[in-house]
């Protein structure tokens, strides 16, 4: 028995096959698929699934989340999914246990570019910090930001990177990106109007100036690790109270081979305001660092950490434009276009640009 509306890769039959394959069911069979929640994100649709078995099934899910593209943005994002599939059947299964949710199934289908992803369920035992917007307590933010040091170091100047996991940008591709963006600022600036002052666009020209200058740091290919890309507290998963378990990271589709201070300079820069920022800022940049030192991490100083990490934050003055770009909505990169601004402010940034 399976639920209506549910596609042929969430029904019993496939999940039977899925599960079987990933160690996770051994002789028994999922006879009941039945959606507990369903909710949107930005650019995915997710499903909480119920599952009921037939035949032996010790220690096989009672549920699962099913993700999905959300129709909304398949049009404008028609590659969105792609590198989360990627992430989940290629990247995960080689990192330490426990710091993402565990796949059972993902495809990415190159012709229709349909995709799906289905994933441990996570729901009972763990919780986002807060509803969004509301920043992290000290407590939580520390768990957050040891546990993305653990995937960085996991991943830090891998001999796979660039070959069998992730690529390189090429100098030409750097070049072209700069023409992307510069039209997207251009059209940016002119919807804005006013409400962009002079400042802020001689900052955001000087950028442009300085764009292959800056770009000399990820192409030395030194002190580089697999990212997130899209680092804020939401996307991680906190033990709930009496729970002895692990923080989990999770929605991979912005992943890349990149500077690791660039998803530290998303979380704190872009999306907190300066009196939480100031407060955790240095005690979180102290905890990661120590983190990756205690997990391999060697010939990287607390202070080229300090300095990538302004570097990223002036860098991250252009991620409102490109949101802005893709039709996010103006509650989203509007906050995060004066939060960063505010930053790059605080942190003299604009000494990557003299």
């Amino acid at each position: 028995m399976t639920t209506p509306q549910l596609p042929a890769v969430a029904e019993a039959a496939h999940l039977t096959v899925a599960l079987r394959k990933a160690g996770a069911l051994d002789r028994g069979a999922v006879r009941e698929v039945k959606v507990l929640s369903s909710y949107d994100t930005i650019v995915s649709h997710i499903k909480r699934l119920g599952l009921r078995y037939v035949g032996e099934s010790n220690g096989a899910p009672q549920s699962l989340i099913f993700k999905t593209a959300h129709a909304s943005f398949a049009k404008s994002l028609p590659n969105a999914g792609r590198r989360e599939v990627a992430f989940y059947t290629q990247l995960a299964p080689k990192m330490p246990l426990r710091l993402v949710p565990r796949c059972f199934d993902g495809h990415f289908d190159e012709e229709s570019l349909a995709w799906h992803l289905t994933l441990e369920d996570l729901t009972d035992s763990h919780e986002i910090a807060t509803a969004w917007p509301l920043p992290p307590s000290h407590r939580q933010a520390m768990g957050i930001v040891t546990t993305l040091a653990r995937m960085h170091a996991a991943w830090w100047d891998h001999p796979s990177l660039g070959e069998t996991v992730g690529v390189w940008m090429t100098a030409d591709e750097t070049a072209n990106l700069l023409e992307t963006f510069t039209g997207h600022y251009d059209r940016f600036a002119d919807v804005l109007g006013d409400r962009l002052g002079e400042e802020r666009r001689d900052l955001f020209h000087r950028l442009l100036a300085q764009w292959g200058r800056l770009f000399q740091r990820y192409h030395s290919r030194r002190n580089v690790t697999i990212v997130h890309g899209d680092a804020h507290m939401w996307n991680f998963l906190l033990p709930r109270a009496a729970v002895a378990d692990t923080v989990r990271i999770f929605d991979f589709d912005q992943w890349r081979i990149n500077v690791p201070t660039g998803d530290l300079a998303y979380m704190m820069a872009l999306q907190w305001y300066p009196e939480t920022r100031q407060a955790l800022e240095r005690p979180l940049l102290d905890s990661y660092y120590d983190t990756l030192i205690a997990h391999g991490v060697t010939g990287y100083s607390r202070d080229a950490l300090h300095r990538d990490y302004r570097q990223s934050v002036l860098w991250h003055i252009t991620n409102p434009v490109w949101q802005w770009s893709v039709n996010i909505p103006p509650v989203i990169w509007w906050n995060n276009l004066q939060r960063v601004l505010m930053a790059v402010d605080d942190l003299g940034c604009e000494e990557f640009l003299e």
